[in-house]
C-alpha cells in the first residue's frame, strides 16, 4: 500500500475486505490519522444501516464492455519457429522471405491491436477511478446522514413486494433513500424520487436498482417523499402515479 493511497481503503476496512497484511498496515495508519478514523466510523455506520435495509446485486456493465471489446481484437497468428528464416529450411522461390515479411506484418498488426486494448484499458481504469471517487464522496455524505445524532427513519411499501426506507437528518439537511426488492424496469424507464412540498413534487434523484442513494436537494420545506416510474434520465415533474408515498419524520 503506497503512501499516496494510504487514505483510500477506509471503505474496504469498514467492510472487513482488506487482506491481513494491508489491514495491519492500515490500522497503524489509523492511529495517527483522525480523518481516516472518523471516515471509518461513518462507513461502518453506513454499512450497518444498509445491511439491515437492502441487498444489491453487482452490475454486469463492466463485463459487458469487456466482452464487446474482446470481439473486436484480432486472434494471434500461429507460432513460427525462431529459426524459420534459416536458408536450410527456406522454401524455394523466395517464399521463406515472403513468409517472414507476412509474419512480421501480422506481428505489427497484433501489436497495434493490443496497443489499442492497452489504451482502452487505461481509459477504463481512469473512468473506474473517477467513479470510485464519486461513489466514495457520496458514501461519505450518506454516512454523515445515517450517523447524525438526529437521524430519523421511516419505512413503507413500494408497489409489489418491495420495501423502502428513508433516513432523514434535519441537522444535515439531507435524506438517504434505501430500497430492497424493487422490480426491474425496462432500459428506457427508471425510478425517480421526489420531495413533497405542500403537494408539489420536487425532483430528488434517480434509482434503478436495489440499494441506497443520497436524495438530491435539501430536506427543508419537504414534509414527504414519493417514488414514480419515469423515462430514463428522469422528468421535471411526475408523469405516472406514485408507486410509493411516505411522510418524512419531523
Amino acid at each position: 500500500m503506497s503512501e499516496d493511497h494510504m487514505h483510500a481503503p477506509t471503505g474496504a476496512y469498514a467492510l472487513n475486505a482488506l487482506p491481513d497484511d494491508e489491514r495491519e498496515t492500515f490500522e497503524r495508519h489509523l492511529r495517527d490519522c483522525p480523518a481516516c478514523a472518523q471516515e471509518v466510523r461513518e462507513f461502518t455506520a453506513t454499512a450497518a444501516r444498509l445491511g439491515a435495509a437492502v441487498t444489491a446485486a453487482p452490475s454486469d456493465a463492466l463485463k459487458a464492455r469487456v466482452m464487446a471489446r474482446v470481439r473486436t481484437v484480432r486472434q494471434l497468428p500461429p507460432q513460427v519457429a525462431a529459426d524459420c528464416d534459416d536458408t536450410s529450411v527456406r522454401p524455394a522461390g523466395g517464399r521463406g522471405r515472403r513468409l517472414s515479411r507476412l509474419v512480421l506484418a501480422a506481428c505489427a498488426a497484433v501489436a497495434t491491436a493490443f496497443g489499442g486494448v492497452a489504451a482502452w484499458q487505461f481509459q477504463e481504469a481512469r473512468q473506474a477511478e473517477r467513479q470510485v471517487e464519486q461513489a466514495r464522496a457520496e458514501a461519505a455524505e450518506m454516512a454523515r446522514v445515517l450517523a447524525a445524532p438526529d437521524a430519523r427513519t421511516v419505512s413503507g411499501a413500494v408497489k409489489g413486494e418491495a420495501r423502502a426506507t428513508v433516513v432523514v437528518s434535519r441537522s444535515e439537511n439531507s435524506a438517504v433513500f434505501l430500497a430492497s426488492g424493487l422490480p426491474p424496469l425496462p432500459e428506457d424507464r427508471t425510478y425517480q424520487l421526489w420531495f413533497d412540498e405542500g403537494g408539489t413534487m420536487r425532483p430528488a434523484g434517480l434509482i434503478d436498482h436495489d440499494g441506497g442513494v443520497l436524495m438530491e436537494g435539501d430536506v427543508d420545506g419537504a414534509s414527504g417523499m414519493g417514488v414514480t416510474v419515469e423515462p430514463a434520465g428522469g422528468s421535471p415533474r411526475p408523469t405516472t402515479a406514485p408507486v410509493a408515498l411516505m411522510a418524512l419524520p419531523a
